[in-house]
Formats: structure tokens, C-alpha cells, sequence
């Protein structure tokens, strides 16, 4: 499907506020302004931005530990998510989740999540739900290589298949289970293990926007229409350690230095729409201000936020379903 200019500009703004925010917050985590450890989605930008694009608000999707990009790519409020980072009580989750564990049900938002394997079956309850009520939803569980091996993942394959639930599951291949390299890991095709459920699978480039989209775009069509669950497995770089503590040394810098400058979708992505005549660089360079204006504005209220109030911390802790 040929994008207008708006929303090719909107996409580009999407994985330019997630590089931006990424990278702003590994500079915040140095200042040890911000608890716990933070696992960063730098270089995976086009994956969050190309699932998400044709996604709603009555959409669900379900993220890992790794899950800033999913967030803003669902649009989670960026000023809620850094407040939220900082343990801050304007927090989109009062400060109480944290990184690891930013949600907003109003975006359909389910959760970033610790637990690796966690969000498929989670997912699988967001996709029953829109089957029974008949709302058309679709519902997208984002994993890693690491989280394929998992037995909950395995067994939401198999529930997804069965009861032909609207599931898009999308493994975000970055080639490492924190610092274990999938090739001595992961047994096999991750697309044909996919297959053997009975569900369409695709390999798709995480660098380039348009293909994740196109990917995505038959995968949502096809759990609209009642047609069941199918399965991405996205080739995405990794920026930065497995968490902000991880020092990286399994790879060597010159590997690191060569993946950003060879690997880095959001220069794929301008030289493709500026050859094509589509945008000037101006343009594009005018977005990458407002975007880096919104990120600065967004750590200067988090900083002068309140904390959470401690009378609070037996809220939120359960629903109420009277």
C-alpha cells in the first residue's frame, strides 16, 4: 500500500523520538539519577514503528524487557514513560513500574514485561477476548530469539493455531540472548519451527520500515478476517550491552562502530524517502528538533516531578472487578 507523506513523516518521527529517547536515557543512567537497570531499544526502531503502524487503540500488544520502542511506537505519552523511568509519581505507572514494567491499557499498551516468554500468553487472552466479543482487535506478543525457547511461547504457538486466535507473534532476532549468541542457542529455522503450528511465517530485514510494515500489514489482514495467527521473525542490530549494566564485551568495537554506521534504520529509511524525491533533508532534519526539543522537555519535568507518595503503595495492586 503506498503511504501518503503524512504518514511517512509520522513514521519517521516514531523511530526518531524512540532513538532519541533511548539514547537520552543511556546518558541519564550515568548520572545514577534513575533506579534499577534499563534495557535499551536503540537500533530496532523500524520493528516497533513497522508493527505498530497499522495497529489502533482497540489493538493489543504485549512487550518484553527490552520495551521503550514498543511503547512510543503504541503511543505511550513519552513525558508519562520518562517519568515512569525515573521512579517518579506522574509516572505513567506512578512511578511504581519502572522500565521494565511501563503499560497503558488506554493505547492497548499491555505491559512491558520481565518475564522472558511472558507476553505471549497474555497475548493469547487479549486475542480470545477480541474473537469472543467480536471487536475485530488484533492482538501482537513482541519476544526475542532468547524467548522463542521458551516453553510459554511454545505453548501459545500451539493455542493461538488451535483456536485460530487474531495473533501476530513477532520475535525481534537481535541475534543474542543477553550475551549467548542465538546461533548456539537456537536449534533450527525459527520460521519453519513457526510453520510446524500450522501458521504463516515470515523473515523480515528490521532495518528497512517498509518491509516490516508490508509484513505486518498481511499478518493484521489476515487475524481481522478471521483467518488466525501468524508469525515475523525481524533481524534487528542491538545498540548497546543487554542492560545498562552489561559492559558488552562479546562484541568488539569495531563491530559495534560498524553495526551503527552500516546497520541504522532511521538513515536507511531518509536516504529511500529523499532519492525518491518524496522529502528534503531539511524536512527530516526539522523532525529530528522537535523530536530531541520533546525528549529534553520530557527529562526536565521528570527530574522536577514529585516522588511517589509511600501512603500509595498498596494501590494499583490488585482489580477490583465489583
Amino acid at each position: 500500500m503506498q503511504l501518503s507523506r503524512e504518514e511517512l513523516i509520522n513514521a519517521y518521527r516514531t523511530m526518531k523520538t524512540i532513538r532519541a529517547f533511548e539514547e537520552r536515557v543511556n546518558q541519564e543512567m550515568a548520572t545514577g539519577d534513575v533506579p534499577g537497570a534499563v534495557h535499551l531499544y536503540a537500533g530496532q526502531e523500524a520493528s516497533a514503528a513497522g508493527v505498530c503502524f497499522r495497529l489502533g487503540d482497540g489493538d493489543r500488544i504485549a512487550s518484553t524487557h527490552r520495551g521503550h520502542g514498543h511503547c512510543i511506537a503504541k503511543g505511550v505519552d513519552v513525558n508519562g514513560m520518562m517519568a515512569e523511568i525515573f521512579g517518579k509519581a506522574t509516572g505513567t505507572c506512578k512511578g511504581k513500574g519502572g522500565s521494565m514494567h511501563i503499560a497503558d491499557l488506554d493505547r492497548g499498551m499491555m505491559g512491558a514485561n520481565g518475564i522472558v516468554g511472558g507476553g505471549p500468553p497474555l497475548i493469547c487472552g487479549a486475542a480470545l477476548t477480541a474473537k469472543y466479543r467480536k471487536t475485530g482487535g488484533v492482538a501482537v506478543a513482541f519476544m526475542g530469539d532468547g524467548a522463542f525457547n521458551q516453553g510459554t511461547t511454545a505453548e501459545s504457538l500451539n493455542l493461538a493455531a488451535v483456536w485460530k486466535l487474531p495473533v501476530i507473534f513477532v520475535v525481534e532476532d537481535n541475534g543474542f540472548g543477553e550475551a549467548t549468541s542465538s546461533a548456539v542457542a537456537v536449534a533450527g529455522d525459527i520460521c519453519e519451527r513457526a510453520r510446524a503450528y500450522g501458521m504463516p511465517a515470515e523473515k523480515v530485514d528490521g532495518l528497512d520500515f517498509f518491509a516490516v510494515e508490508e509484513a505486518t500489514a498481511r499478518a493484521v489482514a489476515r487475524a481481522r478476517t478471521g483467518e488466525g495467527p501468524s508469525f515475523l521473525q525481524i533481524e534487528v542490530p542491538r545498540y548497546f550491552g543487554h542492560f545498562s549494566g552489561d559492559t558488552d564485551t562479546y562484541r568488539t568495537p569495531e563491530e559495534k562502530e560498524a553495526m551503527r554506521q552500516k546497520r541504522d534504520c532511521l538513515k536507511i529509511f531518509r536516504e529511500r524517502v529523499t532519492q525518491a524525491g518524496l522529502f528534503n533533508p531539511a524536512e527530516l532534519d526539522a523532525v529530528d528538533r522537535e523530536v530531541d526539543t520533546l525528549i529534553n522537555a520530557a527529562v526536565v519535568a521528570a527530574r522536577a516531578a514529585p516522588q511517589p507518595d509511600p501512603r500509595e503503595v498498596a494501590t494499583d495492586v490488585y482489580v477490583s472487578y465489583a
